[in-house]
């Protein structure tokens, strides 16, 4: 960045010279005006007579100079040539610094960050933005320097020309800066619309592509297709009203230095007619001066417009950049960790009989920030012991994955406290916290790659024992083992390839390999019928009994075998925690869940043949 701009000093000081030597070939060599008259430069008029000698014939000036000429042309090609080289390397370098940056920060932010920001709103400012903002770098350094050094180094060559020369330019320039500032102002709020209608496109078309199966179930293409045309053409609006008010900048700028130009051969035209000191080579020089001067406006309008749409994507960028992730890891001072949540609560000593329990919510009251202060869950209070296999049953949209998602942190508590092993979980960096959890998701994201990369996703060293293990825990085995490149089968996109109950079971595997000390399961075997859920959790007890499994299901078969079951109330409150038969007694929503789904079928008494 310091190079560049320091080599088109270089070019630019050649690119000056050109017209200067150009008005001595026309003066001197083809006008054959005398070198040591008034008009002479005495300077290159005696370096021309010292190389040449005081009988310098008009073909030998000519040729001289020409050469002259030349060597300058091709210095100030290799100072364009290497300024263009260092100009790529340091913007891309910059453009990869960012990227890595932008990403690294929207890895790290909280998930409500991510949901209010949208996924359509990140993807654009990590594309389009950063591009504009590299771009417009690249273009600042070859134009940081050219623009101002024509317009004052032509300036000072035309007022060492005639002063009327330079007062001319002088004139000009202050009014299409002007012109410029005003189109510039009003350009700028049609630059940060164009950015959000970009972001609208980025969404939609994310979730049609994500969303394609349903689209086609449903015969919705053509309502897409019109919500699409419709984004696109407000998007198209905003641009063609910036492109619109843009193109007026051009013309102005070329009648102004055509102006400039007539100017200056009628004012040069008539100082030789009063018979004043003035040449045509100096005109011509003056011309070619004018053209510069007025040009460089011209250049420093396209990096004014640069400047105008990369300061709205800049400020994008920084919105990213600055985000401070509301879920953070407890700062160490001297010592000791300083808990560090958002709302500055400090973390409740905890009772001395919850460091023996894997799991505990101590008073845990939880609102989504988005949701206006709305309690989703109210005062929930329960301990998990270790190798207990605890489920969570309610009716839908009680809070049961609200619930499980405050264990890792992808929320914190808006009340009370989630005791992870005896501690605090705002007291656990978020990395060490969720090494001890395995946690299967109601969506099953795998990624485009083979089935064994998927699996080993969670421990990177694990070896193909452990990948089997894990495989034939989660019931998957049999259907990888069926497929001609078996573990090494590539998966499509979101796992398109694999159907739902595939997907789970790949998710459960996936989670299973890294031998967590809590396993999550939140809603993970919806998918799978009875009997593979069953022989599931045999494998799981078996395999993995030390593991800690908590466990959401909206079926009383997959989790009246547990330990224990909590109860979430519509609430979001849990008045029972007890085991299957228990709650059938004292609970009047857990049983009222079992008999709806006694009647419609979906629930299937089965012998327990080494269930959980």
């Amino acid at each position: 960045m310091i190079c560049a701009p320091l080599l088109m000093v270089g070019e630019v000081a050649c690119d000056l010279l050109l017209p200067y030597f150009m008005s001595f070939i026309v003066n001197f060599g083809i006008l054959g005006m005398d070198m040591n008259g008034a008009n002479a430069s005495g300077l290159l008029a005696r370096l021309i007579i010292f190389a040449g000698g005081a009988e310098i014939s008009r073909l030998q000036l000519i040729v001289m100079l020409g050469l002259l000429m030349l060597a300058i042309t091709l210095v100030g090609g290799f100072f364009g040539v290497f300024c263009s080289y260092v100009t790529q390397k340091a913007a891309q370098g910059f453009g990869h610094d960012l990227r890595c940056a932008a990403y690294e920060k929207v890895m790290s932010l909280s998930i409500e960050q991510t949901d209010a920001f949208t996924t359509g709103s990140l993807v654009t400012r990590l594309t389009n933005d950063i591009t504009v903002v590299v771009d417009f770098m690249q273009q600042l350094l070859r134009s940081f320097v050219r623009p101002p050094m024509f317009m004052f180094g032509g300036m000072v060559m035309l007022f060492s020309l005639h002063v009327e020369f330079g007062m001319i330019v002088l004139t000009i320039i202050p009014t299409v800066a002007l012109f410029i500032y005003i189109v510039l102002k009003k350009a700028l709020p049609l630059f940060k619309e164009a950015q959000k209608r970009l972001d609208t496109i980025n969404l939609i078309v994310q979730e049609n592509t994500g969303g394609a199966r349903v689209i086609k179930a449903y015969v919705r293409e053509d309502y897409e297709y019109d919500r699409f045309t419709q984004a696109d053409s407000r998007y198209k609006k905003v641009n063609l009203d910036v492109f619109n008010l843009m193109a007026r900048l051009p013309p102005v700028m070329q009648f102004m230095m055509n102006f400039g130009v007539l100017l200056v051969i009628f004012i040069g035209c008539r100082a030789i007619g009063l018979g004043k000191a003035m040449t045509t080579g100096a005109i011509m020089a003056a011309v070619t001066y004018t053209t510069q001067a007025v040009r460089s406006l011209i250049m420093a309008t396209n990096l004014l417009q640069s400047v105008t749409r990369a300061q709205v994507s800049a400020a994008r960028i920084n919105a990213v950049l600055e985000t401070q992730p509301v879920v953070r890891d407890p700062e160490e001072k001297n010592g000791k960790i300083e808990t560090n949540e958002k709302s500055g609560q400090t973390a409740s000593p905890l009772s001395p009989e919850a460091g023996d329990y894997a799991l505990s919510f101590d008073h845990v009251s939880f609102a989504y920030p988005q949701a206006t202060g709305k309690l989703v869950l109210k005062d929930i209070t329960f301990r998990v012991r270790r190798g207990e296999t605890f489920a969570i049953i309610g009716s839908t949209g009680a809070g049961k994955s609200s619930l499980v998602s405050l264990i890792p942190r992808f929320y914190d508590a808006s009340e009370g406290n989630v005791y992870v092993d005896g501690k605090n979980v705002r007291d656990y960096r978020q990395k060490d916290l969720r090494s001890k959890l395995g946690f299967v998701m109601q969506k099953s994201e795998l990624f485009s790659a083979s089935i064994k990369e998927n699996i080993v996703f969670s421990k990177e060293d694990a070896s193909d024992e452990e990948i089997v293990q894990a495989a034939k825990a989660a019931q998957a085995d049999e259907f990888i083992s069926a497929k001609e490149d078996g573990y090494n089968t590539f998966i499509a996109e979101r796992g398109n390839s694999l159907s739902g109950g595939q997907k789970q079971r790949l998710s459960i595997a996936r989670a299973l390999v890294r031998r967590p000390e809590i396993l999550i399961l939140d809603d993970a075997t919806s998918a799978l019928d009875l009997a593979t859920e069953e022989k599931f959790h045999a494998a799981l007890k078996k395999d993995y009994g030390g593991t800690t499994v908590i466990m959401v299901a909206q079926r009383i078969a997959s989790v009246k075998s547990a330990d224990r079951i909590a109860v979430i109330e519509n609430d979001g409150t849990c008045s029972f925690c007890a085991p299957h038969d228990e709650l059938l007694r004292i609970s009047e929503t857990y049983r009222e869940i079992y008999d709806s789904q006694i009647k419609t079928g979906a629930l299937i008494e089965q012998p327990q043949t080494g269930g959980v």
